[in-house]
């Protein structure tokens, strides 16, 4: 029997696109006379059956929204078994044949295991602003809130020249170097701080001296903020008290995950959303729309359950060779 009713859901962190995602997954189900349900909240939504009918109507005007009108959340409850299957009957019972999951690396886990568990067929869609989805070369909603820091730090270089002044500006990234890195790059930074790394403070007041010795009035230092946000401020702190150095510490924290979409995110959030229903009715289960070589299509599941960082770490010397 084919497929004649897919539920939808965002979960985890939200990201700018995922609207596009869901819009283009229920228009074209519903180009194809197929049903679609939206799962409110993730998997939490799925356990308590906070379901909702998706028609044309419901997903229009949603391709300049950022976040999900489906909201979402993080569902630690859905890690037991006993509430997987409350949700599968939640499924069961609406005579839902199908998944589809926006999220990152940890949804797709639970959409992996849910989907073997229930013999439910599931297709995962990368949502998420950090870019580091094993897998795929690109997630939704990286390129929204790279633009998002870039407009920011560009304000703040012009206080910090107005006022002759080293800003730390921290971005998102707990174990993605990518927002920084391609933060930095497009900003002229003149230092970039990557989550893991130890920070080589000998250097940074080397870079900044060297600037201010040729005349120059500002330096820009973009910080991931790495496991635990707020970083900067020790590394200002420790600036401060062994290199005389005075930085002032910006934290751009969750402005990066807001906001209107930018064209590439609407546009590959379209395409992987459109894929994602087609993949359905081509009989695939448990794999992901992925970006590989610039084209957009699918992988299996199991490729994409683990973080990475390693979609702009190439870029690493650039960002040196250009900051000198």
């Amino acid at each position: 029997m084919g497929i004649s009713h897919i539920a939808v859901l965002s979960s985890g962190g939200d990201a700018p696109g995922m609207n596009c995602a869901i819009r283009a997954v229920v228009r074209t189900a519903l180009s194809k006379g197929i049903k679609v349900t939206g799962v409110k909240r993730g998997f939490a939504g799925l356990i308590k059956g906070d379901f909702q009918k998706m028609s044309l109507s419901s997903v229009g005007n949603i391709l300049q929204r950022g976040g999900t009108i489906l909201l979402t959340s993080r569902s630690p409850e859905f890690m037991d078994k006993k509430f997987r299957e409350q949700a599968f009957n939640n499924l069961k019972e609406n005579k839902v044949d199908a998944l589809i999951v926006i999220g990152g690396d940890g949804s797709f886990n639970g959409a992996k295991n849910f989907g073997e568990e229930f013999n439910m067929p599931v297709i995962g869609i990368p949502g998420t602003i950090d870019n580091d989805i094993s897998g795929t070369e690109y997630t939704i909603g990286f390129e929204t809130a790279v633009q998002t820091a870039i407009d920011a730090v560009d304000r703040i270089r012009d206080t910090a020249h107005s006022h002759a002044r080293t800003f730390l500006v921290e971005v998102m990234g707990r174990n993605s170097s990518a927002i920084a890195l391609k933060v930095g790059v497009c900003t002229g930074a003149e230092n970039i701080l990557l989550p893991h790394e130890d920070v080589d403070y000998q250097r940074i007041a080397d870079d900044v001296n060297r600037g201010v010795a040729r005349g120059k009035e500002s330096s820009i230092i973009i910080v991931a903020e790495g496991p635990k946000g707020g970083r900067s401020y020790q590394i200002q702190k420790t600036l401060k008290e062994e290199h005389k150095l005075d930085a002032h510490v910006a934290i751009l924290g969750h402005i990066q995950r807001g906001g209107s979409p930018v064209a590439t995110d609407r546009f590959v959030a379209s395409q992987m959303g459109n894929l994602a229903v087609e993949a359905l009715l081509e009989g695939k289960t448990a794999h992901v729309t992925v970006i590989r070589s610039g084209k957009t299509t699918i992988a299996p599941i199991t490729e994409c359950v683990t973080k990475q960082d390693m979609n702009f770490t190439e870029y690493k010397k650039l960002a040196q060779t250009l900051s000198i």
